[in-house]
């Protein structure tokens, strides 16, 4: 009975990820930024910092589902970011 409870303990270690494993898995691919005022960032996740600050590359901003312009560049504060979240590549 123990040495399943430690097969088990070790599977849910390995299985267990942070928010910064995401981050680094996503860092060069496709990704959406959602903005706390409910804009959308569409684009490459180029780089970002301990704040959220994001740059992002061949970005494509979206209002209520409905794309209001295209970027080369972008730069988006930390402190706008609602969520981040990765993308099937285009």
């Amino acid at each position: 009975m123990e040495e399943s409870k430690e097969a088990t303990s070790e599977a849910t270690t390995t299985q267990k990820r942070s928010p910064s494993d995401f981050l680094k898995k996503v860092l060069g691919r496709p990704v959406s930024v959602k903005l706390n005022g409910g804009t959308d960032y569409k684009g490459v996740l180029a780089c970002l910092d301990g704040y959220m600050n994001i740059a992002m590359e061949q970005t494509e901003e979206y209002v209520d589902g409905q794309l209001k312009a295209k970027y080369g560049d972008c730069f988006i504060r930390g402190n706008n970011v609602l969520y981040i979240s990765a993308q099937k590549k285009k």
